[in-house]
This record gives structure tokens, sequence and C-alpha cells, in this order.
């Protein structure tokens, strides 16, 4: 457990369970600050005024003190501040109010973040110097807000001007990153079991698995971001743990190809493939572990998955292709297979983890793709 202070919780203080951790919060001497009146950006100030008068320091203090212990990515913070929003005033209560809270708070966490008002609607902004593809986004002065919760109203008329409503505390100049680099210490009784099987060299193996739906309840509103922040997000520990080790034992005695090679068919054929649109109702890129979570996957989010696993047992250097309508993996081996891709002087394999009409060795790319024109999407190497 996780608390702020020795003490017994007094009166006005709520444990606010987050992903394993359970927080102490003082809300005791929080006046709840009510939103009345037409969405103008003077009553907004005049609600982030009030807020500012009441005493919020020591929720800020906590929540801030829980950035400094555990070091949250900006992500997985940002779904902390809305937990404490929707204790300050839940979502299905006052939407309005809500979405002011969580503003309230990224500005005194420091945070770069705007409203805009689109008639009836109250969209809210961060600053951040990411590439973002789904959700509006505007420039002002040089920088870009994105918007954190267009997801709650699907659609806004972009036809029509916003009106917004600036960061206002001293302190709110920090950008936000989308960057993933560690999840939650997640309890044990929150994973579940999963088997994986795929035949390889006509043998079959079958891998019994640990997978968290909690992550995909962290990221069931991410946005639509460059392959590289998905590419990298990691693991969680219990998916790692029951899963790195399997495929270390089962690659041990062969060669690095050849274990690159059964990787590449694990990574293809242990998952069923649906398009995005039919699995989601629509685009999404799926990180490693989400693609472990969930039973179908595109050729995006398989390729991402094949490229953590190289990347965690082979840490070899790769690139990451993207045709009009396919993404891949080139690996860098100490001598190519098949034509290769030269890439800053480098020759590349092309290992595609995406079921095709054929059953593509390395150093193979489809008929249909050896036609297309492709970009390199972003290369990595190992450190």
């Amino acid at each position: 457990m996780v608390g702020f202070g020795t003490h017994a919780r007094q009166p006005g203080q709520t444990d606010i369970c987050f992903y394993g951790d359970t927080i102490r919060f003082t809300f005791d001497a929080c006046g709840r600050i009510d939103y009345a009146g037409e969405l103008s950006p003077g009553n907004i100030r005049a609600f982030y005024n009030g807020a500012t008068a009441a005493d919020y320091d020591s929720l800020v203090n906590d929540l801030l003190a829980y950035k400094e212990k555990h070091k949250p990515d900006d992500w997985v913070f940002y779904q902390l501040i809305r937990k404490v929003a929707q204790q300050l005033s839940p979502k299905q209560d006052d939407y309005i109010r809500y979405t002011l809270y969580k503003w309230f708070l990224l500005n005194k966490c420091g945070y770069n973040s705007t409203l805009n008002i689109a008639g009836d609607k109250l969209l809210l902004y961060v600053q951040s110097d990411e590439n973002i593809y789904d959700i509006p986004f505007y420039s002002r002065n040089g920088k870009q807000y994105i918007c954190l919760n267009y997801h709650d109203y699907g659609s806004v008329d972009r036809s029509k001007p916003f009106t917004e409503v600036a960061a206002m505390a001293p302190e709110a100049g920090r950008s936000f990153s989308y960057k993933l680099t560690q999840l939650p210490s997640f309890p044990q009784t929150d994973y579940k079991d999963k088997e994986l099987d795929f035949s390889y060299n006509d043998r079959n193996y079958t891998f019994n698995i640990r997978v968290n739906p909690e992550v995909g309840n962290i990221l069931k509103n991410y946005p639509v971001a460059d392959y590289q922040l998905y590419f990298n997000a990691p693991l969680s520990s219990g998916t790692y743990n029951t899963l790195i080790p399997q495929l270390k034992k089962n690659v041990k005695g062969m060669s690095t190809k050849e274990g690159v090679d059964y990787l590449m068919h694990f990574t293809r054929y242990a998952f069923l493939y649906e398009p995005d649109v039919d699995n989601f109702g629509k685009e999404r890129r799926l990180s490693p572990e989400q693609t472990l979570l969930y039973d179908h996957s595109d050729c995006e989010d398989r390729a991402a998955l094949f490229y953590c696993l190289v990347k965690e047992i082979y840490g070899l250097s790769m690139i990451v292709l993207e045709f009009p309508k396919h993404v891949t993996i080139a690996v860098r081996f100490d001598k190519p297979v098949g034509k290769p891709i030269i890439y800053n002087g480098h020759a590349y394999t092309v290992c595609e983890p995406t079921p095709q009409t054929q059953d593509l060795s390395i150093g193979e790319l489809s008929s249909e793709l050896k036609r297309e024109k492709y970009a390199v999407a972003f290369a990595y190497e190992p450190k």
C-alpha cells in the first residue's frame, strides 16, 4: 500500500485505488466549486479562481508526491488525475465541472493545459510535442495542443470557431508526453491466464502466459500516435515474466537467424488476424501487450509485438517499414538474407510477422508489396 503520512485516515481523507496502489488524498478542505451559467471564458475563469481560493494545496501535493515517488509516465499520471476529478465531481453528474477539475489539476501539477469552448462542448487540451493523428489539435505561438477528451463526444463541428481559455497557473509550462516507459506494478489478481499455440517446423508449441485487462483500460483512449511510441511501450511485469522466459528457452540453441524466424512465426500464427475497423470499429494501434491481450490484431499490432520480442531477446537493430496499407519489420543481421533493404548504409533483412497468402521465410516480401513504395517509419539501434 502506498500512503501519504503514517497516521490513520482522518475525516476528509479518501483512499483511491490506482492500479495496485492505495493512495490517500486529503479532501477535507476542498469545498466543491459549483459551475453555473453558460459556457464562457469568464465563467470558466471564475471557477478556476474559486478553486484556487479554496484549499486544494494538500490534494495537489498528494498528487505530486505520488508523481515524485513512482515517476509515472504522463499518460498514466493523467489517469490518476481523472480518478481524483471523478472523486471531486462525478463525471456522470456534471461533465462540465468534472472536465474543469481535470483542467485545474493539470494546471496545478504543472502541465500546460487549455480549454476550448465549441458550442455546448468543453474540450480539454494539453500541450505536447508529439505527433497525434486521430483527434483534434491546434497550434498557438509555435506550440501544439492536443485534445484529451474528444472520445467523450465522438464528434465535434470543427467548422465553427472555438473559444480558447488558456492555462492559468504560472507553473503550467510542462509539455505532456505520450511516451510509455513503464507500466504500474499491477497486483497479480489483475491478471488472467491465456493460452497461445502455434506450429513451427512441424512441432506444436503451447504458451501459458498471463495478461492484464487493466492495460487495455489504461490505453483505452490512447490516441493514434507515431509508431515509435507504440513499438517501444513496455510489457507489464506479469506478462513479461510469463512470456519472455518461455521464448528464450525455446530459441536456446538456435542460431540468431533461426531464433528470429521462430519469433516471426510465433507472432504470425499465434493470433487471429482482423483489421482494426472490424475489431474495434476504427483505426487503432496496439502496443505489444495489447496485442497479447486481445484475440485479434492486424499488421501494425503484430509488427509492434515482433519488434518488442526481437528487441528483448536479441537486441538487434531494426527498421519499421511503412507501406501504403501495410507495416512490417526488417532486421539487421551480420549477413542479410534475400534481397536486403538498404538504410543509412546498412543492409536489413525483411521479417514479415503478419500472415500472407504465402508462408514467407526470412528475407521474403510478398509479391504485392514488392511493387509498392515504402518509407522507414523509424529505426531502432540498441544502446
